[in-house]
C-alpha cells in the first residue's frame, strides 16, 4: 500500500512541475486574412499545445503550451513546414 501511495505521489508532482507558458511568434509571410487559419491549425496539432491566437494584422502568433510536451523550436517548426515561417519575437 505505502508503495502505491508513493507512486501516486510521484505521478502527481511530475505533472505539477510542468509549466504553461507562453509566447509571441512573428509571422510575417502571412499574406492574406485566410492565412492565419492554416497558422493557427498548424500550432493547435503540436501536442502541449493549449492555445493559439493568430491575427493576419499584426502577423502575429500568442501560443500558449505546456512546456514538459512542446517548445518554441517545435513551434517554430510547425508554422515553418505549414508554409508559413515564424520567428520568436521578443
Amino acid at each position: 500500500m505505502k508503495k502505491l501511495l508513493f507512486l501516486f505521489t510521484l505521478l502527481a508532482s511530475t505533472s505539477a512541475l510542468a509549466e504553461v507558458k507562453t509566447v509571441t511568434l512573428a509571422v510575417p509571410s502571412m499574406n492574406c486574412v485566410t492565412c492565419p487559419i492554416t497558422v493557427k491549425k498548424s500550432l493547435t496539432n503540436v501536442e502541449g499545445v493549449t492555445k493559439a491566437e493568430v491575427t493576419y494584422a499584426t502577423k502575429l502568433a500568442i501560443v500558449t503550451y505546456d512546456d514538459k510536451k512542446t517548445n518554441v523550436a517545435t513551434l517554430v517548426n510547425a508554422t515553418t513546414n505549414a508554409g508559413y515561417p515564424s520567428i520568436l519575437k521578443n
